[in-house]
């Protein structure tokens, strides 16, 4: 039996279609909520961090001159 293109097309556009069913159910599930969340408020958390860093810097430059 031979695969005409059409056929093969046809199959490739299932293939994906499933592909993007299948990450949209994941993205949305219940389990990945939390994950999703922290990779989210991480952003926040670096520029805290950041800020601690440059506070701490500072300060030792300071207690330096002294």
């Amino acid at each position: 039996m031979t695969m005409d293109y059409g056929t093969l097309r046809g199959l490739i556009a299932l293939l994906i279609l499933a592909l993007f069913t299948i990450i949209v159910v994941w993205s949305y599930s219940k389990k990945q909520k939390g994950a999703f969340d922290e990779a989210a408020n991480s952003i926040f958390e670096e520029d805290n961090d950041k800020a601690k860093l440059d506070n701490m810097n500072s300060k030792q430059e300071s207690n330096k001159n002294v």
